[in-house]
């Protein structure tokens, strides 16, 4: 009874992190690795769409997450398609 009780309050505990880790899994292409731009491409493409200021680009998935400003100046967080440089913004965006 209690190793049940236990396992069960265990479980209760972790899905919040078990959830997170799945949200957190982006996907933006299907297209092997080997065939994604560099990072500096990909810079240059989302400078070139009106972001500044790129604070961080982070793979996540099969997507690449960038921190930066946007053309109005304010901050926004993108996930970037590595294969085409399709820009998504995130949903949480103001």
């Amino acid at each position: 009874m209690k190793i049940a009780l236990s396992a069960s309050l265990l479980l209760v505990m972790l899905l919040p992190a078990l959830a997170q880790a799945e949200e957190e899994k982006k996907d933006c292409t299907t297209v092997p690795e080997a065939q994604w731009m560099s990072q500096d491409a990909l810079k240059a493409k989302v400078e070139a769409a009106g972001y500044k200021n790129i604070r961080s680009m982070e793979r996540l998935g099969s997507c690449i997450e960038i921190y930066a400003f946007d053309k109005d100046g304010k901050r926004a967080e993108i996930y970037v398609d590595p294969a085409t440089a399709t820009i998504y913004p995130s949903e949480e965006q103001d």
